[in-house]
C-alpha cells in the first residue's frame, strides 16, 4: 500500500502553519472547517480539497501553490512537459518588440486557423502537442500583427495567449498563466473586441476562485458582463455572458451563497435555452450540457455530495462535449462518490478520466487529492488504486 511522504498537501499546510506560529486549534478556529478535518488533512488521512486549500492559504497569507506544491516537477520532467514551458515563457516576452526581421511567417489566414487549432487541441487535452506548437505560432502572429495590423490578427494573437494561459494552469505554472492573461488583455485592446476582453475577465475570475478570493472573482465577473454589454446582442455575446454566469456559479458555491448559485445557474440556463449549443464560441463549451455540468460542480464545491450525485445521474453527456469537460465531470463525480462511500465507483471514474485525458488528469489537483483520499480509505489497496497512486507520484 502506498504511503505518504512529507510532500503531500496536508504536510505543506502543517509546515506553513508552524511557520505562522499557529497551533492546529488556532488555525482551525480561523477556518470554516473543523479541527478534526484539519488534523486528518495534515496527517494525510483525508484529501485536501481545493476549497479547503484556498481557505488555509488565505488564513496563512501564502499563495495556494505553496500548499499544493505545483507544478509537479518530477512528473512533468518524466512526461517531458517541463521542457516545453520555457519556450512558451520566452514567446510571451516578444509582445512589444515589433516585427522580427529574421522571421519568415506563414500567411495570415494560416496563422489565424492555427490559433483555432491550438484551442481545439487543448479542449481535446492534447497538451503536449499544443505546447510544442504554441511558441512558434505566437512568434509568427506577433511579427505579422505588428507588420500588418488587422483586427483578425490581434484576435488570433489574443487567442494564442489564452491558450498559453490554459496550458500553464493545467500544468500548474500559475505565475506563467498570469503573464499570459496580461498579454491577452494587451492584444484584446488592440483588437477592440469586448467579447475577448470579457473572456479574459472570466479567466481572471477563475484565478481568484482558485486563490479563495471570491469577492474579487465576483467583481471580475461583473466587469466581464459590463464589457460584453458593450457588444451587440449576438450569439457570441450571449455565449460569453452565459459562461460568465457559469463562472459566477462556482465562485458563489465556494462562497457558500446558495441564492447566488441558483441565480447564476438560472441565468445561464435561460441563455443556453435560447442559443442552444455554442461550444464553438471562443472554445468556452457553453450550452445546455455545460450548464448541467456546472450545477454538479457547484454542488460538489458546497459539499452537497448527495445532491451532486443526484444531478450527475440525470446527465447524459453529448457526444460533441469537449474531452476536457468530460474529464472534469468524471473527476468531480469521483470526489462526490468518495465522500459518500462509493469508493469503487470513484476509482472507476478516475481511471476513465485517465483513459480519455491522461495529461489533464495527472496534473489535476482534484484528481490527485481524491486518489490520495482513496488510498487512505482503503484497508487493502486494490492493484488499480496502487497503479493510480504510483502514476501521480504518491
Amino acid at each position: 500500500m502506498p504511503t505518504l511522504d512529507d510532500n503531500h498537501t496536508g504536510a505543506r499546510i502543517r509546515e506553513q502553519r508552524k511557520l505562522a506560529r499557529l497551533t492546529q486549534r488556532q488555525l482551525a478556529d480561523r477556518l470554516p472547517y473543523s479541527y478534526s478535518l484539519l488534523n486528518q488533512v495534515e496527517c494525510g488521512a483525508r484529501p485536501a480539497t481545493a476549497d479547503f486549500v484556498a481557505a488555509c492559504a488565505k488564513v496563512l497569507s501564502v499563495d495556494v501553490t505553496v500548499l499544493t506544491g505545483q507544478p509537479y516537477v518530477t512528473e512533468l520532467q518524466r512526461d517531458r512537459l517541463a521542457e516545453l514551458v520555457r519556450p512558451i515563457r520566452e514567446s510571451l516576452d516578444l509582445y512589444d518588440l515589433g516585427p522580427n526581421p529574421d522571421l519568415t511567417a506563414r500567411p495570415a489566414n494560416q496563422l489565424i486557423a492555427g490559433a483555432d487549432q491550438l484551442c481545439e487541441e487543448v479542449r481535446a487535452t492534447h497538451l503536449r502537442n499544443a505546447a510544442r506548437k504554441l511558441p512558434g505560432l505566437i512568434a509568427e502572429l506577433t511579427h505579422t500583427a505588428w507588420s500588418t495590423p488587422r483586427t483578425e490578427l490581434w484576435q488570433a494573437l489574443a487567442s494564442t495567449y489564452r491558450t498559453a494561459h490554459d496550458i500553464s494552469v493545467k500544468l500548474g505554472y500559475y505565475d506563467l498563466s498570469a503573464v499570459a492573461l496580461d498579454r491577452m488583455n494587451w492584444a484584446a485592446q488592440r483588437a477592440s473586441d469586448p467579447c475577448l476582453a470579457a473572456v479574459r475577465q472570466y479567466m481572471r475570475a477563475l484565478v481568484y476562485f482558485r486563490e479563495g478570493e471570491y469577492r474579487i472573482g465576483q467583481r471580475l465577473v461583473a466587469s466581464g458582463h459590463s464589457m460584453v454589454g458593450q457588444a451587440e446582442e449576438t450569439r457570441e455575446a450571449l455565449a460569453v455572458a452565459g459562461q460568465l454566469h457559469l463562472g459566477a456559479s462556482v465562485i458563489s458555491a465556494r462562497a457558500e451563497d446558495q441564492a447566488a448559485v441558483n441565480l447564476h445557474i438560472g441565468e445561464a440556463r435561460r441563455i443556453a435555452k435560447r442559443i442552444q449549443d455554442a461550444s464553438d464560441v471562443h472554445w468556452l463549451s457553453f450550452g445546455p450540457a455545460n450548464v448541467a455540468l456546472h450545477k454538479v460542480s457547484a454542488a460538489v464545491e458546497m459539499r452537497q455530495y448527495d445532491e451532486a450525485l443526484k444531478q450527475a445521474r440525470k446527465m447524459k453527456l453529448p457526444a460533441q462535449l469537449a474531452i476536457s469537460r468530460r474529464a472534469h465531470f468524471l473527476i468531480d463525480r469521483a470526489r462526490a462518490e468518495m465522500e459518500t462511500g462509493l469508493t469503487e465507483k470513484a476509482l472507476e471514474d478516475l481511471v476513465n478520466a485517465r483513459k480519455i485525458a491522461p495529461e489533464q488528469t495527472r496534473y489535476h489537483p482534484g484528481a490527485r487529492e481524491t486518489i490520495t483520499g482513496l488510498v487512505h480509505l482503503s484497508r487493502r489497496t486494490p492493484d488499480t488504486l496502487n497503479y493510480m497512486a504510483s502514476w501521480i507520484g504518491l
